[in-house]
């Protein structure tokens, strides 16, 4: 199996994390896959992604002081793999795991992926549970000294035969449920150790390998960033997705500071190999950390986030309840004009970066489509520029004429001079075009 097949194209998805944190439910999986079948499968999205402590009893129970509880019982299975916790995922029992589930949101016409953290779970090395197909037992290749800064659940796999074997058994497991996509954390950036930070490498290829070995193309996503550009090639080798960015929220800061990030990964998207540049924080969120918001950036700067996301490359997961997302939300997701562009075959290219504007363009190499993003960056109004006649030099043979283009956005008919695109823009808002 060729790993770069699996996700040919930028993954899109529904991700519980921003809205559950800890404590999604079957009920609550169910009830956002049947909203994508219904409402967002036809525009291309189609994961449905089951995010952190699915395994973990009583998870979110103290959320007033820890988001994820030390030393809590974790729902495991003879060989030391992590199994859903049966009280909120009430069809897991019996050693079915999460194939009950994933066959619900096959049979939707969706794709079903998990997230774990990299390792094995402490628990099983103080009880000294078996490894499958091995003599030894999970103390043997975890690594006490290789740890989670901000969750206690693993520690680390020692880069052996038998830690293979283990990454193995739980791949294993994995396909046999029906996964097709598994979002892997504290492995993109093992930040507990700054003077270490790519610490989990050797655990990256293992997982890979696990995965050919399985039998079944399951979609490789790596956690937290910032990913780490000079391991840019390992990330490509191994992975299908990396994190470029922290936990990204709702705060213009964070969206703005994505155009630096994407000016420096923009020349590593291709085929089945994407800079992530997380979730979208629209719509509401928060309900499992106690405190449920609607998102907090402007309309404005959600069309700029999304525009950025899109003519970039970057996988796009939904972090919100979508049972609850507002008519404009559902129309940010169903642009079908700002969707076209996420395709590895439309090379992004940023033409400026200042502190108040920038420029990006894409050509799809396989349909000529050529794309075309203005943004203000700046807290005021301001009037962003581009040389079109530039732009005709590099990518048209034939002299052509045209006077107007149509934002993706607004439908509005864009006046074009003989050389120069000129538009006002409101703080933090865009203009994306096809030429």
């Amino acid at each position: 199996m060729n790993k770069n097949d699996f996700a040919e194209t930028p993954p899109m998805g529904w991700n519980s994390y921003d809205y559950y944190d800890t404590t999604v439910t079957e009920a609550d999986v169910k009830r956002n896959a049947d909203y994508m079948a219904e409402h967002l499968a036809e525009y291309g999205w189609e994961y449905i992604i089951v995010d952190i402590q699915w395994y973990a009893r009583g998870a979110g129970s103290r959320r007033d002081t820890y988001q994820y509880i030390p030393f809590s019982k974790l729902e495991m299975d003879d060989y030391a793999r992590l199994q859903p916790d049966p009280d909120r995922f009430p069809s897991s029992v019996n050693g079915a795991g999460f194939q009950p589930l994933a066959d619900y949101v096959h049979g939707k016409g969706l794709k079903f992926g998990i997230h774990i953290m990299r390792g094995i779970p402490r628990n099983a090395a103080h009880a000294h549970m078996p490894v499958l197909g091995t003599d030894v037992t999970a103390d043997d290749i975890a690594d006490p000294s290789s740890i989670c800064r901000w969750n206690p659940d693993m520690y680390g796999v020692r880069d052996t035969a038998a830690g293979q074997a283990y990454y193995d058994s739980i791949l294993a497991l994995y396909a046999a449920w029906g996964v097709d996509y598994i979002k892997c954390d504290d492995i993109c950036n093992t930040n507990a150790y700054p003077h270490q930070p790519y610490s989990g490498r050797h655990e990256i290829e293992m997982l890979a390998a696990a995965i050919q070995k399985c039998g079944r193309p399951i979609v490789l996503s790596l956690s937290p960033g910032p990913a780490l550009i000079e391991q840019a090639w390992h990330y490509e080798t191994y992975a299908n997705l990396w994190r470029i960015t922290d936990d990204l929220w709702d705060q213009w800061p964070l969206v703005k500071d994505m155009f630096r990030r994407c000016e420096l990964w923009q020349n590593h998207v291709a085929k089945g190999c994407f800079p992530d540049c997380d979730m979208l924080p629209v719509g509401t969120m928060g309900k499992g950390f106690g405190h449920p918001w609607t998102c907090n950036l402007t309309r404005e700067e959600q069309r700029t986030m999304l525009t950025l996301w899109c003519l970039f490359g970057s996988p796009l997961m939904i972090g919100s309840e979508l049972p609850l997302m507002d008519e404009f939300t559902v129309s940010l997701l169903t642009n079908r004009d700002v969707l076209s562009m996420l395709t590895p075959d439309a090379k992004p290219h940023q033409i400026r970066r200042t502190d108040e504007e920038a420029v990006w363009e894409a050509v799809n190499s396989r349909t000529g489509d050529h794309f075309l993003a203005l943004f203000n960056l700046s807290d005021e109004k301001r009037v962003v520029e581009q040389r079109i006649d530039l732009l005709k030099e590099k990518n048209y043979e034939s002299d052509w004429v045209v006077d107007r283009f149509t934002d993706f956005w607004t439908g509005e008919r864009i006046p074009c001079g003989e050389e120069c695109l000129s538009i006002e823009l409101a703080p933090h808002d865009c203009i994306v075009l096809r030429i």
